[in-house]
């Protein structure tokens, strides 16, 4: 079996879910399973993480073969206001690291985008992250992991944050639309 290493945060995680399995990872992992693909999924989500933090953690995961890496981190940093600019290293410090340990392996990164309200140049800054780094590194990319989920409150959990099981089901088609031509 091939490994697919889902590295993100709370959204990889399936935060406040009655179920991990319904996270997006998990769903994706029944989606592999009816099409009898050789692929086991590693759900390697981390609530609260920042880039920083998966900057390290990282390093517990390059001893495993891994065929296909796909990058969820950001949004944290996006609302903590953090410097964008730290955000794009570190996320390139990650993509760095995991070509380096696995040079043959396929990659994909999740766009994510921080409110509005945090101001116009905020917004583009952070927002042009995810596109810039994945051209530059050659990476497949979904442009907005939570596109038609995000602000729809049926699909959220009472936080307004982190999606319901409903939720987590279109993250997982808006992620499978592209990772099933990676595989």
């Amino acid at each position: 079996m091939k490994k697919i290493l889902f590295f993100g945060d709370s959204l990889t995680s399936g935060h406040g879910l009655l179920n991990p399995n319904d996270a997006f990872p998990g769903l994706i992992q029944k989606k592999i399973n009816s099409l009898k693909l050789p692929y086991q999924v590693i759900n390697a989500g981390l609530s609260g993480e920042i880039t920083a933090e998966g900057k390290k953690r990282i390093d517990l995961f390059v001893k495993e073969k891994i065929a296909v890496f796909i990058l969820e981190l950001g949004a944290n940093d996006g609302l903590r206001g953090l410097p964008v600019i730290e955000t794009y290293h570190n996320l390139q410090s990650i993509i760095d690291k995991a070509r380096t340990a696995w040079p043959d392996c396929k990659m994909l990164l999740t766009g994510m985008l921080v409110p509005p309200s945090m101001g116009q140049k905020c917004f583009e800054e952070f927002r042009n992250i995810f596109p810039n780094l994945a051209s530059q590194n050659n990476m497949a990319f979904v442009p907005f992991l939570l596109e038609n989920v995000a602000t729809i409150r049926s699909l959220n959990q009472a936080d307004g944050v982190h999606p319901t099981a409903e939720g987590q089901k279109i993250i997982a088609e808006n992620v499978w639309k592209i990772l099933k031509d990676i595989l």
